[in-house]
Order: structure tokens, then C-alpha cells, then sequence
């Protein structure tokens, strides 16, 4: 069995914002590098083996302090970024809702049916993650790994691994908070998943928290 941990990045300047962020390329505030630096405090008594990220920026920063602290390099990996939101990129709710409401009406009645316009597939990026999971757990046999992402991503991994359907991430798991714990183990040659936690803050993070 591998053991992966999900970390979201830590804030952004649009997170903070509220706003919609998705595949673009958006740095961290202050705020979310003392939240990276808080994950790497944790990260030092972890037990990890491996750290590995997307290829977006607040993910690499975020990353690259617990590999830091634990004298590694990060592997990147374009399969474990967040899903292009389209039209979205960039707005705030309001916006979305004054430029798109019917669209808006729909993707919150089924946001895998009717992605953001213009938006990634969740069933694709689902897929695509998933497959990168599966490969950190062939490539890192019993081990346990760190793996920092993105919130709509790891929502989406996690019910493709335990069996609820991707239309309900959002209503199942309706926030991922940033540098928080989610753990999932995985059989080294595929198979079912478990889930060991979700969204369990780190020390030092939630305090800095919204």
C-alpha cells in the first residue's frame, strides 16, 4: 500500500479574492507562504518519502518547502494541475453570476454535466489525476507520499477512488481548506482506495485560515 497525502497550495491573491483560478498561473499572497512554510513543519516528522506537485506555481512554492525541509526535489507533474474553468478564469461568483446565470444555474445542479463554459471536462481532469495517483503509488511502493494540488482536483480524485459519483463533489466535499491533509492509500498494483482523512489542518495553518 502507498499512502498519498492531498495538499492544496497554500492562498493565492485571487483565492483570497474568491476568485476562480483554475489553470492559471496565479502566485502565492503572504499569507500562503507562511502556510507552505507551516506544511514544511509538519512535513519534517511525516514520514514522507516523496514529494510531488503540479507544474502551476502555487503548487510548486508550496511544494518546494516541505522538499526543502526534507532534503528532496520535488517531482512535477502537469497531470496533477487544476481544471481549466474557461470563461470563469479570473472572475468572482458575482462576476460568473452576472455574466453567466443560466450557465451558473446548471453547472450547480450538476457541475459535471454542465462544467463551467468554455471549462475542462471533470471526468477528463478526474481521470487524468487519478492516473498520475496510480503511477506515484507503482513508482513509490509503501511509502508515504506527499502530493501537492488543487481543490476542484482533489475533490474530484477522491470520489473517483472511493466510489461517489463525480457530480456530488462539490455537495460531498464542499471546500478543501489550503495545506490541509487529505489521505488516501492506494494498492501498489491498483485496485480500491481508502480514505484516511480529509481536510485536516496542519498546525500553524488554520490559524491563519479565513
Amino acid at each position: 500500500m502507498t499512502d498519498l497525502v492531498l495538499v492544496r497550495h497554500g492562498e493565492t491573491v485571487w483565492h483570497s479574492e474568491d476568485r476562480y483560478a483554475g489553470s492559471s498561473d496565479i502566485e502565492l499572497t503572504a499569507r500562503g507562504v507562511a502556510q507552505a512554510e507551516a506544511l514544511a513543519r509538519w512535513a519534517r516528522s511525516a514520514g514522507l518519502s516523496a514529494v510531488w506537485s503540479s507544474q502551476l506555481s502555487r503548487a510548486a512554492r508550496t511544494a518546494s518547502h516541505s522538499a526543502s525541509a526534507l532534503g528532496l526535489s520535488p517531482v512535477v507533474d502537469p497531470r496533477l494541475r487544476e481544471l481549466d474553468f474557461g470563461d470563469a478564469e479570473g472572475l468572482t461568483k458575482s462576476d460568473l453570476a452576472t455574466a453567466y446565470p443560466s450557465e451558473l444555474a446548471a453547472f450547480r445542479s450538476d457541475p459535471v454535466e454542465h462544467h463551467l463554459p468554455a471549462g475542462e471536462s471533470p471526468v477528463e481532469a478526474a481521470h487524468r489525476f487519478v492516473a498520475c495517483l496510480r503511477d506515484i503509488a507503482t513508482n513509490e511502493p509503501g511509502a508515504r507520499v506527499l502530493v501537492v494540488a488543487h481543490t476542484t482536483a482533489i475533490r474530484l480524485a477522491v470520489c473517483h477512488l472511493i466510489g461517489i459519483d463525480l457530480s456530488r463533489y462539490r455537495q460531498v466535499f464542499p471546500a478543501v481548506r489550503n495545506c490541509a491533509l487529505t489521505e488516501v492509500r492506494l494498492p501498489d498494483r491498483g485496485g480500491d482506495a481508502s480514505l484516511l482523512q480529509f481536510n485536516t489542518p496542519v498546525e500553524g495553518v488554520h490559524e491563519l485560515s479565513h
